[in-house]
Formats: structure tokens, sequence, C-alpha cells
């Protein structure tokens, strides 16, 4: 009997071959070849059972040795079937599998023996196998039925057969498993094994490296460091293709909080995606895991549903439909970033934890750094705010004016309008030079002149006494200024080093008043350029900063002067608001709309 036997599993042999030729020279008869290849696990089933059979009926001839000598035989034709097969005990664990069932999943033997099997088999089926298997081991009838085995990183969609077995020695009865895989991926014609497998590695890991490309991209373009935008874009990223559902914690205050949650495309914006936004993300035991040890974790097949937490309707991975996920720091420290997909989607693997371990590395910078920009572009905004007021005030008996420009650092350009005894004062001027430095000195100069402009009714004498106070403060800087005092109709001006003011008449003529002296915090003694005016009826005074007559153009050319008074000219008998809005265009329209140094216009014109 032994002798036919291993005759009947040679031909076995022969004929799975042959099937697996024909896989993959008939594609279109597939179905065929898989009906085939299920009789021949009847086949495979029927000699394992006959062998089984044969053993306990063998008299015990030649003692100990002939039985030993038996269930050799029987382990050798159990390793040598041609087919996937696992022997499992009454409570479905793994008691000894064979080497096709070892390359299925790609596991060595010991690995997978003493584990229980259903924590191979898709986590929506597992129930269905458990009572697969109590079926089979109470009636003795086989069973069969689809499913999707997962471990290692490998998925594969397989029938299972499920047999009873009572095997000699053994305690209790077992149960054969019998798995053939039909997710059937056939390589191109005529290409050898070894290159099909090159290719998908290679495909793979091109895939891999074009989302760290893509990723990088998004989180270092300009709309990326502008605002909080990097981890909604982030996310978007990874939901068009390589996960189901994205979820993103935050560390806020100590704590993660849930940031945002992408659904499926074809899940509608309803009751599901409002409870995973509201649950806790220490509600399951999975983000805290990932922030403690700071590392991802890669669940190939989900065995425990409550990783992220357990709703009023169940677990959340129940509710989701999740097959796998993975969990990774945004960080360090600044949070976790969790991936799921469906039972329908290939598993993640170990190559897959890396890939996005090096994309929550990446997320996290862009957040420091984020912050870091919006931390500086608070204390800019600050600095804006000491050296621009937010709105001109109402000025009683005047029209007032602005436009303001920062360029492309923090400057150092003020303005101001503000109340005197008896009138207004204003004030225009900038530090040399950019930066928080800078912004900080101009400011101390344009409070210095509202400060004193309290006690003094000449401008000229607060000019002076803010250079004293400049010069004291030892701050190396020089800042250039005009400042005057208007009550009533009759203005009076002083210049520290500034441009002049430029006065409009209503017939369009344009002249510019006394500028120049020496700006304030070079010497003690200040040097400063004064001019008294009585404003006519639709005159115009017209103050500006450096950065408007050095802008250049695209050759080089500063706006200067001229241009300005040009401008002016075509502004005659307009209000101060047209006034600035037709330098600010020209200028624009002149330099390409580009601003390179801070601009500002100010203009006033008697009531």
């Amino acid at each position: 009997m032994t002798t036919s036997l291993e005759q009947a599993l040679d031909s076995l042999a022969e004929r799975v071959s042959s099937l697996r030729e024909a896989r993959s020279a008939y594609p279109d008869d597939l179905g065929q070849t898989l009906d085939a290849s299920l009789a021949e696990l009847d086949t495979a089933l029927e000699l394992l059972s006959e062998a089984t059979r044969e053993l306990r009926s063998t008299p015990a001839r030649g003692g100990r040795n002939g039985t030993q000598r038996e269930l050799k035989l029987l382990r050798q034709v159990f390793r040598a079937f041609p087919v996937p097969v696992a022997l499992l005990d009454g409570g479905a664990v793994v008691r000894r599998i064979n080497g096709e069932i070892s390359r299925l999943l790609g596991s060595p033997d010991g690995y997978l023996v003493g584990r229980p099997f259903p924590l191979l088999v898709d986590v929506s089926l597992r129930a269905a196998f458990r009572s697969h298997l109590t079926s089979v081991l109470r009636t003795g009838h086989p069973a069969t039925f689809e499913t999707r085995l997962a471990h290692q990183g490998r998925t594969h969609t397989v029938q299972l057969a499920v047999t009873r077995l009572t095997l000699a020695g053994e305690p209790q009865q077992m149960v054969a498993v019998v798995a053939l895989p039909t997710d059937v991926h056939l390589p191109e014609p005529g290409a050898p094994l070894a290159e099909r497998v090159d290719g998908a590695l290679l495909l793979a890991s091109a895939r891999r490296q074009e989302l760290l490309a893509e990723m990088a991209r998004l989180l270092l373009d300009e709309a990326g460091t502008r605002g909080p935008v990097a981890l909604p874009r982030a996310s978007r990223l990874l939901a068009s293709g390589w996960a189901d559902w994205v979820i993103a914690d935050v560390v806020r205050d100590g704590l993660p909080r849930r940031a945002s949650v992408l659904a499926p495309r074809d899940e509608p914006l309803g009751e599901l995606t409002r409870v995973v936004e509201a649950a806790d993300p220490l509600a399951g035991p999975l983000v805290a895991q990932v922030l403690e040890q700071d590392s991802g974790v890669v669940h190939e097949m989900i065995e425990d549903e409550s990783l992220l937490g357990v709703g009023s309707d169940g677990p959340l991975l129940t509710l989701m439909g999740a097959g796998s996920l993975l969990c990774v720091p945004i960080g360090p420290g600044e949070g976790a970033l969790t991936l799921v997909r469906s039972h329908e989607r290939p598993p993640y693997t170990l190559a897959d934890l890396g890939l996005m371990e090096q994309i929550g590395m990446q997320l996290g910078l862009a957040l420091r750094a984020q912050r870091r920009l919006e931390s500086r572009a608070q204390a800019a905004d600050a600095l804006t705010a000491s050296v621009v007021p937010r709105a001109l005030p109402d000025v009683p008996g005047y029209e007032a004016a602005a436009i303001y420009h920062p360029g492309s650092s923090v400057g150092a350009e003020f303005y101001d309008v503000f109340p005197v005894s008896g009138g207004w004062g204003f004030a225009l001027g900038g530090a040399a030079g950019r930066g928080e430095e800078a912004a900080s000195v101009s400011a101390m100069v344009r409070g210095g002149l509202r400060v004193l402009s309290v006690w003094e009714d000449d401008p000229d004498q607060v000019v002076r006494k803010v250079n004293q106070a400049l010069v004291a403060q030892g701050t190396g800087m020089f800042v250039m200024a005009v400042a005057g005092f208007a009550r009533g109709r009759e203005v009076r001006l002083s210049s520290a080093g500034h441009h002049p003011a430029a006065l409009v008449d209503a017939d369009g003529t344009v002249r510019f008043c006394v500028g120049g002296g020496v700006p304030l915090g070079i010497a003690p003694q200040a040097e400063t350029k004064t001019q008294e005016l009585t404003m006519a009826p639709g005159q115009t005074l017209v103050l500006y900063s450096e950065g408007l007559v050095s802008s250049p153009d695209g050759q080089g050319v500063a706006y200067g002067e001229e241009r300005l008074a040009d401008v002016l000219t075509r502004t005659a008998g307009q209000p101060p608001a047209a006034v600035v809005k037709a330098v600010e265009d020209d200028r624009a329209a002149f330099s390409g709309g580009q601003v390179w140094d801070e601009i500002v216009v100010l203009a006033l014109r008697p009531a």
C-alpha cells in the first residue's frame, strides 16, 4: 500500500505542475483551471486520509520501529504535498504546516506552529472560519469557503478546504486546512519569473519615492509655509491613493487632540465620520503606544479592533471596515498619523511603515517650521503695528490718506498722524537698515515724536529732542525723518535728512519743500531744515518714503522724484485717497508689481 500511495502522490505532483503551467499559458481559462485545482485538492485530502487509515490499520510489525517508520512516511507525504496544507488541533492552533503554505505566507515553519490559525484569516471572516471548523469537527463533513490570508506583509485571497482527520498517536481529532490562492497575478508573456519580481519591486520602490518627492514639494512650497496648511495638504495626498481613512492627531498642551479625519470618497459626510472626529485619541491603545515609544507600528491584519477605541455602536475599526492599518509619529513629539485600509485592499507592509515614518518626520518638521514662521509673522505684525497706525484718525479741517507696503523683510519705515495742542501733527521716516532692530529704533522715534509733541509747540524742537534721546541710547543707527504740525491752514515742517515733501497746487503745479538736514542719531546737536507753509484751498501736501523714489524698474532705473511729480500733476484737484492710489498704481506699473523696500505715501489736503 505504501508504494501505491507514493505513486499516487507523484502523479498528483505532476498534475498540479501541469495546472500551474496551464494557468500561465492560458490566462483566459482561469475558471476551468481553478475548478481542476479544487478537484486536485479533494484528491490530496483523500490521499492524506488514506495514508492515515493505512497507518491506523497496519499491525505493529517490527514493534515500535515499524510504527515510527510509518509515522516518518506519513510526515514525508505531508511535507511533499504540492499544495498548501496546515494541520490544526481542535482549538484551531497550528500543529504542523508543509513547505507550500510556508512559501505562501512567507514565514518559516517554526514561526507559525503553535499560533492560532484564525489570526491569519481576514478579521471579518474569523467568526465564520471558527463556525466552519466546529461544524467539520462535529459532523465530519468537509467545508470550503473563500477568504483572505495575510501574514508578514503578504496577502492572498484563497479557497480554504477544511477536512477532519483522525491521526494515530493523536489524542484528539485534527483538521486539515488546504489553501489554494485564487488571486492569480500573471507575468507578461515570455517574462521570466525573476524579471517579474524585480519589476514589481522596482515599481513599488518608484511609487514610494514619488510619494516622498510629492510630499516634500507640498510641505516646502510657498503656500505650504505661509499658513497652517501642511497637515490638511499631507492628509489629502495620502488619502488620494495610500489609505481609505487618514486620521491626524496633534499634541496640544501635552495631550493628543484629533486634528483631522479624511474618510473614503464614497463615505458620505455622516455619523461615522463625526464619531471618528469626536473620538479621544487615547480611547484606544494605538496612538498612546506610538507617542510613548516614538516609533510606528503596522498591523497587516487587524487582530484587536479596539485599537482606535470603541464607540456606542462598536469598535471604530469595525465600523470603518478596517482590514489593516499603520500609525507613525508626527515628530518627534508633534502627534500621530494613522492610515487605515479596508479589507478589499492589500494590507500595509513593513516597507509601507518605513515610508510613512519618513513622511511623519517630514510633516513634523513642517509643523515645527510653520509654528516658527507664525511666531515670526506675529512678531513682524507687532513691529509693523508699532510703526504704522492701524487707521488714520479723522483730522478736523483736513482730509488725509496713506498707503503702506511692507518690503521683502521686516522694515523700518514709519508714519503717524496724531493730535497736538491747537491742531494735528504728522510724521514720516525710517531707520537706515532692515530687520527687527531697525524696526524697533523706528518705533522708538515714532513714539518719541508723538509723546514730546504733547509738551512742545514746535515740531523742530520735538525732532531735536528725539535726536538727543536717540544718540543717548547708542543704537548705532540713524533715522531719516520729517515731522510737521498743522494748525488751521498753517503748517510748519522739520526735516532731518529726509526727502522733501511735495506740494501740489490746484492747477497741477508741483513744488518740493525744503528737505535734507542730518539724519537723527548721528550727532548730539541735530542739524535740521525747517519750512512754514500756508495751505491754500485745493493744495495737497504729499510725504513719501525712500522706498518709493528708489524703487527700480526692470533695468535698475530708480522711480525718482521727477516721475513722482509727473504723477502728482495728473492728480491735481483730487482727494488724498485718489492721490496716494495714483502714486501706488504708477509705481507698481513702473516696477512690474515688485516691492523690494517699504513704500509709504501720506497725503493731506485742507477740507
